[in-house]
This record gives C-alpha cells, sequence and structure tokens, in this order.
C-alpha cells in the first residue's frame, strides 16, 4: 500500500505562497511584482501553480484587476498565521512584534489614546513605540512604519487611507459668545477670529455665505489642541471639527456657533510603505484604525 508522499512535498512552494500574498495585500499582480521584483506574469504564473496545487481558485480575474475569492480569504488567513509562525524565535516564546507609529499631538490625544487600551488588550506581543509629530513637518526624525498625518491626499506614496471625513465649523467660549453677541454666522465679522494654516477660514466662509477675507491678524497655533483651548479661555473664535472638539464641547468650554459646517480640503490619513505592510503587525494595526473610525 503506498505511503503518503511527506509533508514537505505537499507545502505549496514559498515563492508562490509570497506571491499569493503579496498580490492580496496590495490588490493586484502588477504591484506584487514591483515589491517581489519580477514581472506580472510570473506572479500570475505562481498563483496559478498555486492553485492548482490546492485545487481551488483564490482570485477572481476581471477586465479592472483581480478580487479574492471567499476561498482565498480563507486561505489568505492560514497563510498570514503561518508566516508569523515562521518569524518567532525558535525556542518557544512567543515573538514581541514592534511598531512604530508617528501621529499629530491633538489626534493622538483626542483620538488616539481613549482606543489605544482595547487595542494593546488584545495585542500583548506588541510593543509599540509613538512618535507625536507636528501636523505641517515634512519628515520624520526617525524612521516609523505607520504614520498619520494631515493632508490634502493629492502626493501621498505608498498605501494610503483617509480615516473619516471632516465637517468643520466655529468654536467659542460661552463667556465670549455673551459678550461679543455670537448668535450665527454673520456675527463672525465683528469677532476676533484664531488662526492656524491647518484649517484656513475660506471653506467655512464660503460654506456659510460670508464675503469676508481670511484673516490676517491675531493669535496663530500649528497645532489644533491649542487653538481649542486658546478658544476655551476666552482668546478668539476657533474653526475646528466636532470630532476634534468632543472634549470641550461635552465640558461646555466650547460652543458652536453656527449650525453652518464646510469641508475642509484637508483631513487625517493612515499612510504606510508598500512594503511594510508585508509585516502582520502593521496590517493589522492600519485595518484596527480604518475600522475604529468607519462609523
Amino acid at each position: 500500500m503506498p505511503s503518503d508522499p511527506p509533508l514537505f512535498r505537499r507545502v505549496p512552494p514559498m515563492h508562490a505562497l509570497a506571491a499569493f500574498e503579496a498580490a492580496a495585500r496590495l490588490g493586484g499582480f502588477a504591484p506584487a511584482a514591483d515589491e517581489l521584483c519580477v514581472t506580472p506574469s510570473a506572479v500570475s504564473h505562481r498563483i496559478r501553480q498555486l492553485e492548482r496545487q490546492l485545487d481551488m481558485q483564490l482570485f477572481e480575474r476581471t477586465p479592472t484587476g483581480v478580487k479574492l475569492t471567499t476561498s482565498g480569504r480563507m486561505y489568505l488567513a492560514r497563510v498570514r498565521e503561518a508566516f508569523v509562525s515562521l518569524a518567532r524565535p525558535g525556542d518557544g516564546s512567543p515573538a514581541r512584534a514592534r511598531l512604530r507609529v508617528s501621529i499629530p499631538p491633538t489626534f493622538a490625544r483626542q483620538l488616539f489614546m481613549p482606543r489605544l487600551p482595547a487595542y494593546l488588550a488584545t495585542r500583548p506581543d506588541l510593543d509599540l513605540e509613538v512618535h507625536v509629530t507636528n501636523s505641517l513637518a515634512a519628515a520624520h526624525d526617525e524612521p516609523v512604519d505607520v504614520s498619520i498625518i494631515w493632508s490634502d491626499g493629492a502626493n501621498l506614496s505608498g498605501v494610503a487611507h483617509r480615516l473619516f471625513d471632516e465637517a468643520i465649523g466655529p468654536l467659542a467660549a460661552p463667556g465670549m459668545i455673551a459678550e461679543w453677541g455670537l448668535g450665527e454666522a454673520a456675527d463672525l465679522a465683528k469677532a476676533p477670529l484664531l488662526r492656524t494654516p491647518l484649517l484656513p477660514w475660506a471653506h467655512w466662509f464660503q460654506a456659510a455665505g460670508l464675503n469676508l477675507p481670511e484673516p490676517d491678524r491675531g493669535a496663530s497655533f500649528n497645532d489644533l489642541g491649542m487653538l481649542l483651548e486658546a478658544a476655551s479661555v476666552g482668546l478668539g473664535v476657533a474653526l475646528c471639527s466636532r470630532r476634534l472638539a468632543a472634549q470641550w464641547i461635552e465640558a461646555g468650554r466650547l460652543v458652536p456657533i453656527s449650525d453652518v459646517t464646510a469641508v475642509p480640503p484637508h483631513s487625517y490619513y493612515v499612510t504606510c510603505d508598500s512594503a511594510r505592510m508585508a509585516r502582520p503587525e502593521v496590517l493589522e494595526f492600519v485595518d484596527w484604525l480604518r475600522e475604529e473610525f468607519a462609523s
């Protein structure tokens, strides 16, 4: 009676598994080929070889590209689990993953930190390293795996996902609203307006139907948290999103002046070099951020 072939002969070739994982992660054969330094036809050939060995279809081929089948999604989870297992040290101890993240200060304090404990509770093997960076900085002082940046999305490289849509409006301290008689949008023409290069007033002026120039006097801040804090102590009217300002609004320190809101040209994006997305901890973190802010 013939015996089963050795286990290593039943395991698909590593180059085929790598091509499958890269194509699934990057969303196509061409970007996978770039990452693996081979041709798209080589990636296609390796994946077909894998499909034949497994006797299952992993991708649907369409005129616009490829997408995973249900079987493909299930097999992808097993492949990633195997890759993580192979990356662990051989002494039986769990491997510790290191993840370096760059985040603007106000996003970090108001939106990221409240969600972080629940995430880290599910990843006891993760060493997270957080770098707080100015939203206007062009480069990081140290290399990071994932960045959250304030951008218009036009010139982002690698993998980039917009986390949520913003709606901005004017906010002021209750005392200032009473002192200056700020009851509607038009009243802002007489009030001191706080400035920030992150959120110019022009878009909101247009949405409110106000023919006012961009303020060129008064205090200016390059951090939205400082902008909101300045408004809360009565220094002027701040333009910001209610999502970021939720803590100040819920405490009664800031009050929306008008129901008119505008969509700013910039928003928060999570970005990552395409090659780093091959690391399971990076992919999982990016997916978690997108899910957290999807609602």
